[in-house]
């Protein structure tokens, strides 16, 4: 049976957890400004972007086009669809992603069905990208992640589960960071969240509907932690 109450927390694996998350948060925000972070915060980009295009394809849409800037910004041109799923889908479905990795990170198992998923999705992309910005990030990520699973196999090198537990934590994080910087700490009229006041007729602005969002996102990141916990117990 899970340990829901989390008794007798915690144990090696748990604390092995929760420090990592930890000292990913500290690398991640100490780096946040630097291009060592940029192909992971492109890789969060084109998740947030992926998470609109596929609420576009749930709600019955058309994706014609799906682009990664390498200024870190991105855009997805839809057709049809509903509108109101679609626009917030970007930020709260990098947020679920986050939390997806994060689990995934609990067991080399899952890991491997995780990279084994993300590389696919890469591969997918790769022959639809617009730009190459886009289409050298699904290269390199691709290849980044055979020599990582080559190596876990074939060596003592066991790294795996904490690339995609860093890739999962960045996005929970990039996903509560963009919120706040977008609408925030500057008003960009052009954010998900402006566009979905003027298209929503509830009594809330963009700045409204960031809040909401980006706490919704920090439950995600709290959740996939108490989970991991559960999980490892």
């Amino acid at each position: 049976m899970p340990n829901w109450e989390l008794k007798k927390c915690c144990n090696h694996e748990q604390v092995v957890f929760l420090s990592t998350i930890s000292i990913c948060t500290v690398v991640i925000l100490a780096l946040w400004r630097t291009i060592l972070l940029l192909p992971f915060k492109l890789v969060t980009v084109f998740l947030h972007e992926a998470s609109h295009a596929i609420a576009c394809k749930l709600t019955c849409g058309h994706v014609e086009a799906i682009q990664v800037n390498a200024d870190e910004g991105g855009f997805t041109q839809t057709r049809g669809g509903v509108y109101w799923v679609i626009l917030p889908a970007g930020y709260l479905g990098s947020a679920f992603w986050g939390m997806v990795l994060i689990l995934a990170s609990t067991n080399l198992l899952t890991a491997r069905i995780a990279a084994g998923c993300f590389a696919f999705a890469l591969l997918v992309v790769l022959f639809v990208a617009k730009n190459w910005t886009l289409r050298g990030l699904c290269i390199g990520f691709i290849i980044l992640l055979g020599v990582i699973w080559v190596l876990q196999e074939t060596t003592k090198i066991r790294i795996l589960r904490y690339i995609i537990l860093f890739i999962g934590v960045m996005n929970s994080l990039f996903s509560v960071y963009d919120i706040y910087d977008q609408l925030i700490s500057r008003r960009d009229h052009s954010s998900d969240a402006e566009k979905f006041a003027e298209f929503c007729p509830c009594p809330c602005n963009g700045v409204g509907w960031g809040v909401i969002w980006g706490f919704i996102s920090f439950l995600f990141l709290c959740g996939s932690m108490y989970l991991g916990l559960v999980i490892l117990s």
